[in-house]
């Protein structure tokens, strides 16, 4: 009785994975069309517009990262970096990037205030006071940029209904297993959910850090940065607020690269287990349904359930083609990521441990941040004081109730 159980649930996922990997590759498709006409159709609109850069520490690759925005096939625009000590590791290189490029506009902004839980959009509020334009662009430290990046970004501004900007982007792995399961993620997992979310929604309604452009009125409109200063997804949670105040949110398809740390496996499944637990603090109902995206683990457990029968062993290798053309289609045909070619043989791997990590996110509520510990309560970060977790959760619903962070 149990295993027949068992076989009725793994072939649900098994079958719903299936369907789910169809949706992706249909996204992609509709998502390449749709660059093909923009590009075709775009009008020239090239507006002045403010980068901020929040900087904590010199991640991997960061000043060539720093100067890919210095080189811009884009009229004015400036850059605005911000840390919270001169003290940072990063400041050296912001320094070098001014020195080597006199005549951009680049500034450096100490950001001594905290503002809230999340202290990167606690600087992003103050770098906000010194920009200049009415456009406003943020992307994270490590993020390199095409020459057209700008160009490409803030042409969908043109039209008027559009509030924010998106973009999708690669994950460059370090030398290390826990960095490459991760880029390969990002490649053929990740990206594909925010496709096919689009497909299904009509857009999309969120954000991602790699890049926040945006129309300053409509920041404004929000309630600014300050809205968003206590959540750990501030990118969700900025896209969502355009959205629900009418505005559209366009994933554009100038595709950035992220340079990723050199994990090993336990900071990788820290890391993985952050993005679920904040995913799932984000969209509470969404996030159960992404259950039916692991097809290909699924199968693998229905065969062992169903000890081997031949019909199980025919939809484990169904969901295996099917999955890798998903992971080329996605992976190499929208994010051009040469890395998927190399490293398909990752796929599987990969599945299983994001299985792992979906259920094991259902345990507890505390997250790693930059050496931190916090617990999340509805998309909000608190942080973990000496007290233990379950004065921390009472120190939660004191916040909400609207008293002040003790310090």
């Amino acid at each position: 009785m149990v295993r027949l159980l068992l076989e009725v649930v793994f072939l649900i996922g098994t079958v719903g994975g299936l369907g789910y990997y169809v949706l992706c590759l249909w996204s992609a498709f509709r998502f390449l069309q749709f660059e093909r006409r923009f590009h075709s159709n775009a009008r020239e609109f090239a507006p002045p517009a403010s980068i901020l850069k929040p900087l904590k520490g010199a991640d991997r690759e960061i000043y060539a990262s720093f100067r890919s925005h210095c080189l811009q096939n884009y009229g004015e625009y400036e850059i605005i970096f911000g840390v919270n000590t001169l003290e940072d590791e990063a400041v050296p290189l912001v320094r070098q990037l001014m020195a080597e490029f006199p005549d951009h506009k680049i500034r450096l902004v100490v950001c001594t205030e905290v503002l809230g839980t999340n202290r990167k959009v606690s600087n992003m509020i103050q770098m906000l006071r010194h920009a200049r334009y009415d456009f406003v662009v943020v992307n994270d430290s490590d993020i390199r940029v095409s020459a057209d990046y700008l160009k490409h970004v803030l042409a969908h501004f043109a039209d008027e209904k559009v509030g924010l900007v998106t973009t999708v982007y690669r994950g460059v792995a370090a030398n290390s297993v826990g960095s490459k399961l991760e880029s390969n993620g990002i490649a053929t997992d990740f990206t594909a959910g925010v496709l096919a979310a689009r497909q299904i929604e009509g857009g999309i309604h969120f954000a991602l850090g790699s890049t926040m452009a945006m129309r300053r009125n409509v920041l404004e409109e929000i309630g600014g940065f300050h809205a968003i200063v206590d959540y750990l997804a501030d990118d969700f949670e900025l896209g969502q607020r355009v959205a629900a105040a009418g505005h559209e949110v366009i994933l554009c398809g100038d595709v950035v690269d992220t340079f990723l740390p050199a994990y090993k496996l336990k900071p990788f499944f820290e890391h993985q287990l952050r993005w679920a637990r904040s995913t799932r603090d984000s969209r509470k109902l969404g996030y159960a349904g992404v259950g039916l995206t692991f097809g290909l683990p699924w199968a693998m457990l229905l065969t062992v359930a169903a000890r081997g029968a031949t019909w199980s062993w025919l939809l484990l290798a169904a969901a295996l083609v099917v999955r890798l053309a998903m992971a080329l289609m996605v992976g190499f045909g929208v994010l051009q990521d040469r890395s998927v070619l190399r490293q398909l043989w990752l796929v599987p791997l990969r599945d299983v441990m994001a299985l792992v990590v979906w259920l094991w996110s259902y345990a507890g509520n505390t997250i790693m941040w930059r050496g931190d510990r916090f617990i999340l309560k509805d998309g909000k970060m608190y942080p973990v004081r000496s007290g233990g977790a379950q004065a921390d959760e009472r120190f939660a619903v004191s916040h909400d109730a609207g008293e002040s962070l003790p310090s």
